[in-house]
């Protein structure tokens, strides 16, 4: 298995759809970094944001998910309380070869700040627009911008294609469109 750099990557997003919408350059002024990178792609959060609450007293229960447990929010300028969670989605489409595995890192901008995107795989031949989990560890609010970067997401290609990828399995979050809330 080894990373994929920057000229396979554009490449595989030229050719194959890999990443739609896709920057073929590192874009960074005035903004938290996007596009592609000398080893992975940062990708951005889209505006559209689902913000946990304990307004109705709920339970956090990945098995019976109550949507009560956030309020949406849409806006250029997102701010997650003070030890808080928001869930969010990318602005990019992807398309993930059946001999590659990605995995989704947080930026260092925002982990410096208390902000962590959780680590998260995108398997072999899945496809759809990445729900990002955003967590505010920090005692204080804090902002997160709407189409800047907020992740990298690095492409390990093996040397053989998997024998069952996440298409073969059916996942039931294959193809996702927007932000998806937790399935069982």
């Amino acid at each position: 298995m080894s990373i994929k750099s920057d000229r396979w990557i554009t490449r595989m997003a030229r050719e194959h759809g890999m990443i739609e919408p896709f920057s073929d350059r590192q874009v960074r002024e005035g903004v938290v970094s996007y596009g592609v990178s000398s080893y992975g792609y940062d990708v951005r959060i889209a505006d559209d944001f689902k913000i946990f609450t304990n307004i109705n007293s709920t339970v956090i229960d990945p098995k019976h998910f109550d949507s009560r447990s956030f309020v949406d929010f849409r806006g250029e300028v997102c701010v997650i309380p003070p030890n808080s969670f928001a869930l969010a989605r990318t602005v990019e489409y992807f398309r993930i070869p059946r001999n590659v595995l990605v995995v989704c890192l947080g930026k260092s901008t925002y982990a410096r700040c208390g902000i962590i995107v959780n680590v998260t795989p995108l398997e072999p031949e899945w496809e759809g627009i990445v729900t990002l989990e955003v967590s505010n560890t920090t005692p204080l609010p804090a902002k997160i911008y709407a189409n800047e970067g907020i992740a990298q997401m690095l492409f390990f290609e093996s040397d053989e294609p998997c024998e069952v990828s996440y298409a073969d399995k059916k996942g039931k979050y294959q193809a996702q469109q927007g932000l998806t809330l937790p399935k069982l």
